[in-house]
């Protein structure tokens, strides 16, 4: 994924320099265990106005606030109840988010007007040292376009925003390949029992094995990150099979088309999932024909993303 050199000027390892953007009220992509997210002071409106400018994101979509440590939950949250508490202390720092109520200073615009604030700590440790440096929290969707494949490599980003963004006063904090892939599960906790609105690192059966099994899948209207039915979407077609076999036979005598097949490895799925939809677009490809994995461990998230990667594409 070829830059000018001009956008390749957003690209840097240095922590203090991503420090001074935020603190300047610029926009910084940091790398996380789970993808690249874009990055603003969530307690700096106009900088998190701009974050949704620059994914095209629509404004009504709430924001996941990244903090440093457990100790800060309650600043951001208040009437947090045990179930939320839990999960906190359990999985974090990790690919674990809280929705949780939100404390009477987070901003409407982070939490699109609602009442309640999704809430992780990363486990990055250049997302962690910066969080550190900076002192407050950091709203960080992912950080690319809304609805298209999640970046799990710097170049990724560029590749996506590096002409939305400004070396002047932006900057993307390179920190390698994402080691997990894959977004954070989202558990709401504040409704009762619990929901997991979008399965991601943290496999579901650990969530319900935390919350001794008091916990439902989603229902109600979207209301979180990736609840979308069209998303992570490549520009190749997506078609989706239950095994080898299947794929095999769907490929015959179809031009342009390859097969994804890693059920072998969820662990590598999951790490290479974006990574492998962004090269079937940079081959050119019609169709990717995915084997869906078994529904269990990292098997769910990879599972949802394809899915959703598959769906119709909104007009």
């Amino acid at each position: 994924m070829a830059a000018s050199p001009g956008n390749a000027a957003l690209l840097t390892d240095d922590v203090g320099r991503a420090e001074r953007v935020i603190r300047s009220g610029g926009l910084v992509a940091i790398p996380t265990e789970t993808v690249y997210g874009l990055a603003a002071d969530a307690t700096n409106a106009d900088a998190v106005r701009r974050l949704f400018e620059v994914k095209g994101r629509p404004s009504d979509h709430p924001l996941i606030v990244h903090l440093q440590s457990t100790a800060q939950l309650d600043e951001w949250a208040e009437g947090v109840n045990e179930a939320a508490r839990v999960l906190a202390e359990a999985a974090w720092p990790g690919p674990l988010t809280i929705v949780v109520p939100r404390a009477s200073g987070v901003l409407d615009v982070v939490t699109g007007g609602r009442n309640t604030v999704g809430l992780r700590v990363p486990a990055h440790p250049m997302a962690l040292e910066l969080l550190g440096r900076v002192g407050v929290g950091l709203a960080a969707p992912s950080a690319n376009r809304f609805g298209s494949v999640s970046p799990t490599t710097a170049e990724h980003v560029l590749h996506d925003l590096g002409d939305y963004l400004d070396p002047e006063s932006d900057a993307i904090l390179d920190g390698g390949p994402c080691p997990v892939g894959v977004e954070s599960t989202i558990v709401d906790c504040t409704t009762e029992p619990p929901q997991i609105l979008r399965s991601g690192g943290v496999a579901s059966e650990d969530v319900r094995r935390l919350l001794n099994g008091a916990v439902t899948e989603a229902s109600g209207p979207a209301r979180a990150s990736g609840m979308l039915a069209s998303h992570y979407a490549p520009n190749c077609a997506v078609k989706l099979v239950d095994n080898a076999d299947d794929a095999l036979a769907l490929r015959a005598g179809s031009p342009n088309c390859e097969i994804l097949d890693l059920t072998d490895d969820l662990v590598t799925y999951a790490r290479e999932l974006y990574a492998q939809l962004r090269d079937a677009d940079e081959e050119g490809l019609t169709t990717l024909i995915a084997v869906l994995p078994p529904a269990e461990g990292l098997g769910h998230a990879i599972r949802d993303r394809l899915t959703k990667a598959a769906a119709p594409r909104p007009r």
